[in-house]
This record gives C-alpha cells, sequence and structure tokens, in this order.
C-alpha cells in the first residue's frame, strides 16, 4: 500500500507560469477577440448607414458613399486582417484539442476568410466603381441594392465569427 500525499489547497489556487506557447496563445486570443469584435461592430455600423440611405436619392448615395470610400476601407483592413491572421493563430493552436475548443475557431476563421472573399468578390470591385462616379448612373440602385446584400452577408459572418470566438468551449471552465 502506498501513502497518497495531497498537496497542500495554496499551491493549487496559484496560477502557475506560462510558456512562451501560451503566452502567444493569449495574445493571439486576445487580438482575435478584439479585432474580430471591433470589425464586426465595424460592419454593423456601416450597414445601419446604409439601410437609413434606402430612400436617399442617387446623388445622396452617391455623395454619402463618396465619403465613406475616403477611409472606411482602409479600417476595415486594419481589423479584418489583424482579427484572420490571430484567429488562424487560435485554430491551429486549438485544433488538437477536439471538440468545440477545435471547431470553434476553425469555423471563425472560415467565416472570417468568407468575408475578404465577398469583399474581394462584390463589395471591392463596386466601391471602385463607385469611387469614380461624378453623377450615378441610371443603374445606381440595383448597383446599390448588390453591394448592400453582400455586405449583410458579409456582416453576419462577421458577427457569426465573433459569436464562435466569445463561445465557451467548456461550461465548466473558469476563463483567464
Amino acid at each position: 500500500m502506498t501513502a497518497r500525499i495531497d498537496a497542500p489547497a495554496v499551491a493549487q489556487s496559484q496560477p502557475r507560469p506560462r510558456s512562451r506557447g501560451g503566452v502567444l496563445l493569449a495574445v493571439a486570443r486576445f487580438v482575435s477577440l478584439t479585432f474580430a469584435g471591433l470589425f464586426a461592430g465595424f460592419l454593423v455600423t456601416v450597414l445601419v448607414l446604409e439601410l437609413s440611405m434606402r430612400t436617399a436619392d442617387g446623388a445622396v448615395y452617391t455623395e454619402v458613399r463618396h465619403v465613406e470610400l475616403i477611409g472606411l476601407d482602409v479600417l476595415a483592413t486594419v481589423l479584418l486582417i489583424p482579427a484572420a491572421v490571430a484567429t488562424a493563430i487560435v485554430a491551429a493552436a486549438r485544433f488538437p484539442l477536439g471538440g468545440a475548443a477545435r471547431w470553434l475557431p476553425v469555423f471563425a476563421l472560415l467565416l472570417l476568410v468568407s468575408v475578404f472573399v465577398l469583399t474581394f468578390a462584390v463589395n471591392l470591385p463596386i466601391n471602385a466603381a463607385q469611387h469614380s462616379w461624378a453623377t450615378p448612373p441610371p443603374d445606381w440602385a440595383a448597383i446599390r441594392d448588390r453591394w448592400q446584400l453582400a455586405h449583410a452577408v458579409r456582416t453576419v459572418a462577421a458577427v457569426l465569427a465573433f459569436g464562435c470566438l466569445t463561445a465557451r468551449r467548456d461550461p465548466g471552465a473558469v476563463v483567464r
């Protein structure tokens, strides 16, 4: 028979020092959450602005789009790229764990990649065309509708990605 020695309760409550990989993962998770959340909030704000302009005529819509195009593409890039890179790091680190700890960051990354694809396929080409509008073309409303639909889809994807990143993977786990 062997004697069992229990460690004192005090030792169990002290946090263990993090390894270099643990620190990298903590920083990546923070960057992922922060930038994905800011990006999702940014897209929701633009969606609200765009929907509020649904009754505007072509001249007003064009004027507002010209103002939006001054810096919002840069802001979107500054938020989305770090969110995607950090989420990829989190997904790679969590992949061996299995279960929700594996799949939630992977789903978040796939959603962020879908935002990239949709942005490059639909939104950016329309932005480039709208930037050169001196007056709105005859089909401006159809172009606006296409841009807004793509934007609504990418907004939902960004919000879902943020949700995946904030979801608790283990209901009994303590968030640190």
